[in-house]
């Protein structure tokens, strides 16, 4: 992303500020003596995308907002939601709004508009799978165990890592020049999920094996381990997209 003059914001509010790229904006927020709330359901004050209530406190004051959606963009209905938060955000004062988004997601791009009919100062950093996925969410305990099992075929995937999403998404809520603008982010291969399972192997010394099972013994198994029904659930409607 191209280098611009600094803006320097009032606070900036962080959605998702625990999650895996949340917390590194929130990070590199902080390193830059942004003001910073996160936001979150144990954030203070809390924010819930499900209760409009949180909206509010969470907002006020705020000049710039990170948006990352949960549980997912591709979620039906996710849309309706980020344009009802987009205009209360630019009618709270809030003039730059950057949007977390997935690539090759009709409902993520059906937010994506709605975003930009706020009136806001908007950017969107579309990405494709988190690396990760691999080391912070639901794949470390198998790829701890020795097999990564999921319901995915073998097209090829730019893995792109987190870190450098907070990268752009901060160059986009601090620096100038970024309105208006669609980034599409990917890592630098592309690689199958076998392939990833390979590559993680290699690097840690350990055994690993990735096996392509069916989602119903996806969904089954996830069950098993505890996993709330409904985010399995949205992994059956979006067919795993990036488990972000």
């Amino acid at each position: 992303m191209p280098s611009m003059t600094n803006h320097t914001p009032h606070t900036t509010l962080v959605l998702g500020g625990t999650g895996k790229t949340g917390r590194r904006v929130v990070e590199r927020l902080r390193s830059r003596d942004v003001p910073v709330r996160v936001g979150s359901r144990s954030g203070q004050p809390p924010f819930d995308w499900d209760d409009r209530a949180t909206w509010a406190p969470a907002l006020q004051g705020a000049s710039a907002a990170y948006v990352s959606f949960f549980p997912d963009l591709a979620v039906p209905g996710a849309a309706a939601t980020i344009g009802a938060f987009a205009e209360q955000a630019v009618n709270s004062g809030v003039r730059r709004l950057v949007l977390l988004s997935g690539r090759g997601e009709d409902e993520a791009q059906r937010s994506e508009l709605a975003l930009q009919k706020s009136g806001a100062q908007w950017t969107v950093v579309r990405c494709s799978w988190f690396s990760q996925n691999f080391s912070e969410g639901f794949f470390l305990d198998p790829v701890l165990a020795g097999e990564l099992a999921l319901p995915v075929d073998g097209v090829p995937e730019p893995f792109v890592d987190a870190d450098d999403i907070a990268d752009d998404a901060v160059a986009a809520l601090t620096r100038d020049g970024h309105a208006g603008q669609v980034y599409e982010l990917t890592g630098p291969r592309l690689l199958t999920f076998a392939d990833a399972v390979d590559e993680i192997a290699r690097a840690s010394g350990r055994e690993l094996r990735y096996a392509p099972i069916p989602m119903d013994a996806f969904a089954s198994a996830l069950a098993e381990q505890g996993v709330p029904a409904d985010e399995v659930d949205l992994m059956r409607t979006t067919g795993l997209q990036r488990a972000a």
